[in-house]
């Protein structure tokens, strides 16, 4: 199915940076109507200053559900048009061992990553039902495809919103509505900086600084490149959409060596 979004509304969340600004500003380009939210005020206020046609701001904690579904009000009494995409991109990091992990900060995560997807997705699929048109395009990662040492929340998470989103896909066949799941790779953003990381915990002994900074130079996207393959990705029709090159060795991994894949990794970085 060929979806056409550019030109068209969308609703972002998580859009203060990273991949949620860079979608906003890139669909502003192509003309569409967007609608953007976040935690962030600051963060959104800059976004929404940087685009070009009309936009809806709105500072929103998707683990709110009761929130979520009266934003979703706002936004039908805002557009005219059906909504042709709602991005549900907001999301947060932790890095620790099981052993180590902090209960407070997996649930943190979890009400973000997972619930907020869930949240967003129950309050505007009824809108795109209404006129059945449109996509829900789900952000999980490729810690959605294989699970990694000391990101078991994360993962967690991921994969949850790689089942939600798959059963949603089966759920809306037959109508006008589909369901994407989105897997980036390392993107260059700010989500290591912004999380709850505590360096104290770290085996290496790095500051958080030095984490962020060792992130930045595996990620192999911009945040701007991974809103151009998303977007062309659902305009495409894909179900699934993987962002950056690791995405794809890690999807090769998870088909070829679903158990043993670490270890492949492990012997690819001594190389």
């Amino acid at each position: 199915m060929v979806r056409k979004i550019a030109g068209r509304p969308a609703v972002i969340t998580g859009a203060a940076s990273g991949i949620g600004r860079s979608l906003a500003q890139r669909l502003s380009r192509h003309g569409s109507p967007v609608v953007i939210a976040d935690v962030d005020e600051a963060g959104l206020e800059e976004t929404a200053k940087s685009l070009h046609g009309p936009v809806l701001s709105r500072v929103l904690d998707v683990r709110d559900a009761d929130d979520v579904h009266q934003f979703a009000g706002e936004v039908r009494d805002w557009l005219d048009l059906p909504i042709a995409a709602v991005f549900n991109n907001a999301g947060v990091a932790t890095s620790t061992t099981v052993l180590n992990s902090q209960p407070e900060d997996d649930s943190w995560l979890f009400d973000i990553n997972y619930w907020g997807v869930v949240n967003g997705t129950r309050a505007f699929l009824p809108l795109l039902l209404e006129r059945n048109y449109g996509v829900i395009v789900n952000t999980s990662s490729v810690f959605g495809l294989l699970g990694m040492p000391k990101q078991s929340a994360y993962c967690a998470s991921k994969f949850a919103v790689r089942g939600f989103t798959d059963s949603l896909r089966q759920e809306l066949r037959g109508t006008g509505v589909s369901a994407v799941a989105v897997h980036p790779g390392g993107i260059k953003t700010n989500i290591i900086r912004n999380g709850r990381i505590h360096a104290e915990l770290d085996e290496d002994g790095r500051s958080l600084e030095q984490i962020a900074s060792d992130f930045d130079k595996i990620a192999l996207t911009t945040s701007d490149k991974a809103a151009e393959v998303i977007h062309r990705g659902v305009e495409r029709g894909k179900a699934r959409i993987l962002v950056g090159p690791d995405a794809y060795v890690f999807d090769a991994l998870a088909r070829i060596s679903p158990t043993h894949y670490f270890s492949v990794m492990a012997r690819l970085f001594e190389r």
